[in-house]
């Protein structure tokens, strides 16, 4: 297991507060360097990582810091530097050792840390049997257990965030064809981001369940550690068992408003990406976005020119972001932007929080399906409502599917299909035509998203556009 601690402070962390506090294990450790510098390693003698520390960054997002470490006393709000040390749990003193170095930098420059009770000045010293100790078989400081089926990163954090060191762990895990799994206690919940993460196969979450041993923490199937991987427990029909810990949660009222959107752009060297983005949550929230970043805690104020130079910089390459929005209204959206023979594409989904009191704008759904069918190279939108958590965290227990709300099909997919038959599907409801007649688009409302059968009109609805589309073709 690892552990994490960050200082938060009101200064950047210079070269001689670094070494400073690398010096919390005394003189005899050393130290090395990962990641072209990006990430320093205090070691044993004999070069064993025990404290892998990044490098600082400025989180300049109203509230982020709260939103990743709750409102505890002495958790500043921005802008802060952040600067997270991991420890190998082990060796007896990682922890301690991590502890006392973020101690010493939030001391030296009047910040604090998070967990409060890691902190200290302590100078640490080394008493371990090192030789006693099996070498990580990986370099990767997220990564605890690395074997040729999984990669593996036991987490204490009450809340998962897709740190770099989480992204760096799952881009190594995809890379050599492994499952990223992640272990953490039933207290612990997900961030959006690191849910978005897991749900590509095989990747999991394991939970680690003092009474009912471990269970996926999305699905509640029975786990067992097999062939180096953690995999359910099937019966002899071949389904898997589900813990009795993954219960349903009581029905507060709170709701998610789930907007899944993907855009298509020509190529130009004007193209300017996050605009349609920009306009949901304008839309949705009345505001612009807070603030992105390619992992959390997101520390860059909001910019599509920003994020476009950076997607541009890594094209052909994908580029993978997270935005997040103001304290007041829990929103959060990754977009996933990629270069294809037909242009560039983003896939978008925008999640947004509301309480009991609150009532999602379902109205304002069909005017935001106009505007981004006519502005911004809309392909398709599904918008749904679930029942599950205002702060937009996961916790690992069953909630229940999203429902839809609407279907959009944007002007050129409507192209591709006919109109007549975009216009007349099999179903007893009337779609609604949005833009001029050059652009048409078509609008299919679904409900309120209070009706599970919802999910049988949208599988009908896109049988039949599939099956139009064949036709035409």
């Amino acid at each position: 297991m690892t552990k994490d601690v960050i200082a938060l402070t009101p200064k950047m962390p210079d070269l001689r507060t670094l070494l400073a506090g690398l010096y919390a294990g005394g003189p005899d450790l050393g130290v090395n360097t990962l990641a072209d510098g990006a990430v320093i390693q205090l070691c044993a003698p004999g070069g064993r990582p025990l404290v892998s520390v990044e490098a600082p960054i400025l989180v300049q997002v109203p509230g982020e810091t709260t939103r990743l470490l709750g409102a505890s006393p002495g958790v500043p709000d921005s802008p802060v530097w952040w600067t997270e040390a991991r420890a190998s749990t082990a060796v007896a003193e990682g922890g301690r050792l991590a502890g006392s170095f973020a101690g010493r930098l939030a001391t030296v420059l009047g910040g604090t840390v998070w967990p409060p009770e890691a902190a200290s000045t302590d100078v640490v010293p080394l008493t371990t049997d090192i030789s006693a100790v099996p070498v990580p078989a990986t370099s990767a400081p997220a990564v605890d257990v690395l074997t040729t089926r999984a990669a593996v990163v036991i987490q204490d954090r009450p809340l998962v965030t897709m740190t770099s060191w989480l992204s760096d762990a799952l881009r190594g895990a995809t890379a050599d064809d492994r499952a990223l799994q992640i272990v953490t206690p039933p207290t612990a919940r997900l961030t959006l981001p690191t849910r978005t993460a897991l749900l590509g196969h095989p990747n999991r979450w394991v939970i680690q369940d003092p009474d009912h041993g471990f269970y996926d923490g999305l699905s509640g199937a029975v786990l067992h550690w097999k062939g180096g991987t953690f995999t359910p427990i099937l019966d002899e029909n071949g389904t898997a068992f589900v813990a009795e810990g993954f219960t349903a949660t009581p029905d507060t009222g709170e709701r998610q408003l789930i907007v899944s959107l993907r855009t298509r752009h020509p190529v130009d060297e004007d193209l300017v990406l996050g605009r349609a983005l920009d306009t949901a949550w304008h839309t949705l929230t009345g505001t612009a976005p807070a603030g992105w970043s390619t992992a959390e805690p997101v520390n860059l104020p909001w910019s599509t020119r920003q994020l476009t130079d950076l997607a541009r910089a890594r094209a052909p390459q994908p580029t993978w972001l997270i935005v997040i929005g103001h304290p007041d209204r829990p929103a959060i959206a990754t977009v996933r932007i990629t270069r294809t023979p037909a242009g560039v594409e983003e896939d978008i989904t925008l999640t947004l929080g509301y309480g009991q009191d609150e009532t999602p704008p379902l109205d304002s759904i069909e005017p935001l399906a106009e505007a981004l069918c006519a502005e911004h190279g809309l392909t398709t939108m599904l918008t749904s409502l679930r029942s599950a958590r205002r702060d937009l965290t996961i916790p690992p227990h069953f909630e229940v599917p999203p429902i839809p709300v609407s279907f959009t099909l944007g002007c050129e997919a409507v192209r591709d299909i006919d109109l007549d038959q975009a216009l007349r599907p099999p179903l007893n409801f009337s779609p609604t035509q949005l833009g001029p007649t050059a652009q048409l688009a078509v609008h299919y409302p679904l409900g309120d998203g209070t009706d599970p059968h919802a999910w049988s009109t949208l599988q009908q609805l896109t049988q039949h556009l599939k099956q139009a589309a064949t036709d035409l073709a």
